[in-house]
């Protein structure tokens, strides 16, 4: 059973690669954590003659899906590292170097990719080569025969470590892909601690696994409506899962749904006009007790206007939340720990993976493949890369 369906039901419906992927997604986190259990010493000797570089400035890029990898985790890279740490998409970096790469500063580039053959991938780390004076490269790839992973083999400045086999999905939607490299992003700051790191393995992945009784009914029940917009808004880490939680549901229903994000505060500088009658407004609600207090004063701005519907997700059960919220899902129902917001995307984002999915299904689409004409591609096509000079 997958999903609680068999998996030849999912098969004729053309969304069984999905239904798995998203699947098996708490498992992958915990084989990435075993990864790093091994391969974080030589990680790390790699890293020990940047590190001691002051004023190493550290670069987390990406296309699409692997450009919110950054979104999500920089705010706490930043917080637990010494150094300049930026998001910065590979597809900014191409279009423009000069904007963004700076040849005297010692410079990291974590390039997350899943195939590892995308041309922006490939044309950014040429770039930062270019144009930077001492240049380093991490890849998180999840493809071992992609270009960028056998770009690493006898080079002294790259160190490429391989995300768990079956994170290189095979759907055209990324999950486990994306997880495992946010989740390999944070485990990046905990090199010297990474055993005290396992209780929050651990509780993520308990986390995830609960979804599957509770989530998905509430999932089919609220996709019948067919609303017309979905609306995801988080605040920090939460806000760039909130970007990704857009994009998936819009992939997934070749657009037929219209999707958009945005940051809690943000979304009343303008953004809140796309809320009407027909909008599901998803609000990835914080543990953070400071930035809780701004989630639950938009919910009682939603609740006061009466339009669209919202759903809200937290962590543990809330007696507020539940009040002010069409409907409300807590990921976390019996336990009583508290984990780090940034940590929380990873059993928050298996409500936006769970609502592309059985959205794509209701308006009869094939998850595996919503787009299969080829106007878009699972790996970019058509992209020219110009000579820079």
């Amino acid at each position: 059973m997958i999903l609680g369906v068999e998996a030849s039901e999912w098969e004729a419906k053309g969304a069984l690669i999905t239904a798995k992927e998203i699947d098996q997604q708490p498992r992958l986190w915990g084989e990435t954590y075993e990864i790093f259990l091994k391969e974080g010493q030589a990680l790390q000797n790699f890293l020990l003659p940047l590190f001691e570089k002051q004023e190493l400035r550290i670069i987390l890029t990406g296309a699409g899906s692997s450009a919110f990898v950054g979104d999500m985790a920089v705010p706490y890279m930043r917080k637990h590292l010494p150094y300049r740490v930026e998001a910065i998409a590979t597809t900014d970096i191409v279009a423009n170097p000069a904007n963004y790469l700076k040849r005297e500063v010692p410079t990291l580039l974590i390039s997350c990719a899943r195939s590892g053959n995308s041309p922006e991938s490939i044309a950014a780390v040429d770039l930062a080569d270019q144009c930077v004076d001492e240049i380093y490269h991490v890849f998180f790839t999840c493809n071992e025969e992609g270009k960028l992973h056998l770009r690493a083999k006898g080079n002294a400045n790259i160190f490429s470590l391989l995300m768990p086999k079956d994170s290189n999905d095979q759907g055209f939607a990324m999950t486990g892909s994306l997880t495992s490299m946010t989740l390999s992003s944070l485990l990046f700051c905990h090199l010297d601690d990474l055993h005290d790191m396992k209780k929050t393995i651990e509780i993520i992945r308990e986390r995830a696994e609960g979804y599957k009784e509770s989530l998905i009914p509430l999932v089919k029940e609220l996709v019948k409506a067919h609303f017309a917009r979905y609306v995801y808004l988080g605040s920090s880490s939460l806000s760039g899962m909130a970007r990704e939680s857009a994009l998936k549901t819009l992939e997934l229903c070749a657009g037929d749904s219209t999707t958009h994000y945005d940051s809690v505060l943000g979304f009343r500088h303008g953004p809140k006009s796309v809320v009407n009658e027909e909008t599901l407004t998803i609000l990835y609600v914080a543990n953070d007790p400071y930035t809780y207090a701004y989630d639950l004063d938009l919910l009682k701005e939603f609740a006061a206007d009466k339009k669209g519907h919202v759903l809200a997700i937290t962590d543990g059960l809330d007696a507020q939340v539940s009040k002010l919220a069409d409907f409300h899902y807590a990921v976390n129902e019996n336990a009583m720990e508290t984990i780090d917001d940034t940590f929380l995307s990873f059993p928050y984002i298996i409500t936006a993976q769970l609502i592309a999915f059985y959205n794509s299904l209701a308006l009869g689409m094939t998850p595996d493949n919503p787009s299969p004409t080829g106007f878009v591609n699972r790996v970019v096509q058509g992209v020219h890369i110009y000579p820079y000079k």
